[in-house]
């Protein structure tokens, strides 16, 4: 009882955002405002393409849709809280609204971790067995991945709110970030956090290096596999292997394993700032981009889209009926 109470006398946190200069503020506000924007755009683009374009309906692309909404959804999460704190002097939210904004925080980011590693598998296939890619790499098989991931996710993310409520929080209240992550968070906690942050760390940074640590070497295998074999296309392959990794290395991976590795090392609160805003706000608008917008056949089918729309806005569709009723009088 005396536990619950503790727990029940912290109802808000004050989120101190990314910076208190205020003419700052508002030059980021437009900026990632327009980065926002631009990161809908882009995933939606790519969504609305692979799915009205029968060209794209193959086992890479339908991974590319399904990780282009997870970047809309990961985007989604702690973007707006981002912007609306960049217009107030400190953005509050309640003890509720902190724990969910962390739990679909998680939950999302967890599941892009696992995400990534379906699409390194899925170009293993298609690199290692092409003659068999489409048998291995069924609607069953992709749609298996994206589950996977998705429940991936939630484990991890309810492992790491459940370790968070068990915690009872009766003092300070300010989180010096811009959205609500365990890191800050477990800092405010009335007791020793110990043991609750090396088990935090087991779940989320030591999977974390594990799953890069992984993925550098099958993407690494897959170079090998294209600079010793593959001939045609090979300079387009490298390239577009070597952004994937760029992604995965520089803009995700690292900056998780910055943040969540070593929760309890007071690491330089601008840095950490840093690799929050690259992962929550950056990351999303970078991925239609590095997997999507640089492929052929997508650019292709935006072109194609684009032209079929202009068309219909040039020649409503009642003028095309009329001169196709002209045409058969004739």
């Amino acid at each position: 009882m005396e536990q619950q109470n503790l727990t029940s006398i912290v109802t808000e946190f004050v989120l101190l955002g990314l910076t208190q200069n205020q003419q700052l503020k508002y030059f980021l506000f437009v900026v990632f405002f327009v980065v926002y924007m631009t990161t809908w755009l882009g995933n939606f683009t790519i969504i609305i393409t692979v799915i009205a374009d029968h060209r794209l309906r193959t086992p890479m692309y339908f991974l590319l849709a399904n990780l282009a909404f997870i970047d809309v959804s990961d985007s989604s999460v702690n973007a707006p809280h981002f912007l609306s704190g960049l217009l107030s002097q400190h953005k509050t939210v309640s003890f509720e609204e902190c724990i969910l904004q962390m739990f679909f925080f998680h939950f999302i980011g967890g599941a892009m971790v696992f995400f990534l590693v379906g699409m390194a598998i899925d170009r293993y296939v298609a690199i290692y067995k092409p003659l068999r890619y489409l048998i291995i790499m069924n609607r069953g098989m992709c749609t298996g991945l994206v589950v996977l991931a998705w429940l991936g996710g939630l484990a991890h993310s309810a492992v790491q709110i459940g370790l968070l409520l068990q915690l009872p929080f009766c003092g300070p209240n300010i989180v010096d970030n811009f959205y609500c992550d365990v890191p800050q968070v477990i800092k405010l906690a009335c007791t020793d956090t110990y043991l609750v942050e090396l088990q935090m760390v087991f779940n989320g940074g030591v999977l974390l290096i594990i799953l890069f640590i992984s993925l550098l070497i099958s993407y690494t295998i897959i170079l090998v596999k294209i600079r010793t074999h593959v001939t045609e296309g090979k300079h387009k392959a490298l390239s577009t292997c070597g952004a994937q990794i760029l992604v995965v290395r520089m803009f995700f991976y690292v900056g998780s394993i910055f943040i969540y590795v070593q929760p309890r090392k007071s690491h330089s609160l601008d840095l950490n700032k840093v690799a929050n805003v690259l992962n929550t706000v950056v990351m999303p608008l970078l991925n239609p981009f590095i997997y999507s917008l640089r492929n052929k056949k997508v650019k292709e089918a935006l072109r194609d889209s684009l032209k079929r729309n202009l068309y219909s806005i040039k020649e409503p569709h009642w003028i095309s009926k009329m001169g196709n009723c002209i045409k058969s009088e004739r």
